[in-house]
């Protein structure tokens, strides 16, 4: 899949005010606030910008809609976990993702880990949560250019003693050298042609 426009919707924390759905799937993007969610988005859209990153993580805290190629959606949803926000505030953020994720909308959604680290119980409780609810979901590993492929599978070794999944079925991404861009475009495409 080639994407020629990647542009900023709108922003929500209701259900009522998500745009009206266009596509068979919308693709939502979630994971800790430090895991390079913002750097993926722009990284695979090709907009530098369209996503806001910041050093400081725990910046998103709506519901972001980016619409792609005119034809569907991508979804960056709030961090959790790392942010040093008060704790009033990070359930706000947790309700706001809730009721996304249970809405009735059509999605998949990407979650992203770290490859350098053992996943969080936040991570492992998102998985779990997807999973109680029946949502589709696909792991992709970020930040792969900071570790040798020696490393990658001795963490990958860590990490399945925490997750159960095959290394045919994750994705792999750098936002530095965009590797695993295509892949995850493709698969894209392939559920918007197919469905999951």
């Amino acid at each position: 899949m080639n994407i020629k426009q990647a542009d900023y919707v709108k922003s929500a924390v209701f259900e009522k005010d998500y745009p009206e759905e266009i596509a068979s799937y919308e693709f939502a993007f979630v994971g800790r606030s430090n895991v390079g969610k913002s750097s993926l988005i722009n990284s695979i859209t090709g907009r530098r910008k369209l996503a806001k990153t910041s050093k400081t993580p725990g910046r998103t805290q709506l519901i972001n809609y980016f619409i792609i190629n005119k034809e569907f959606f991508f979804v960056d949803l709030p961090g959790y976990g790392f942010a040093k926000v008060p704790k009033s505030m990070k359930e706000e953020w947790g309700k706001t993702m809730e009721t996304y994720l249970a809405s009735a909308r059509q999605k998949l959604v990407f979650v992203l880990l770290d490859i350098r680290r053992i996943p969080s119980e936040d991570d492992i409780n998102m998985l779990k949560w997807l999973d109680h609810f029946e949502i589709p979901f696909k792991i992709i590993f970020t930040k792969v250019d900071k570790v040798s492929n020696n490393e990658k599978f001795k963490n990958l070794k860590s990490i399945k003693k925490k997750l159960v999944f095959d290394n045919s079925d994750v994705f792999f991404h750098s936002s530095l050298n965009h590797a695993g861009k295509d892949e995850i475009l493709n698969y894209v495409e392939s559920v918007l042609k197919n469905g999951i």
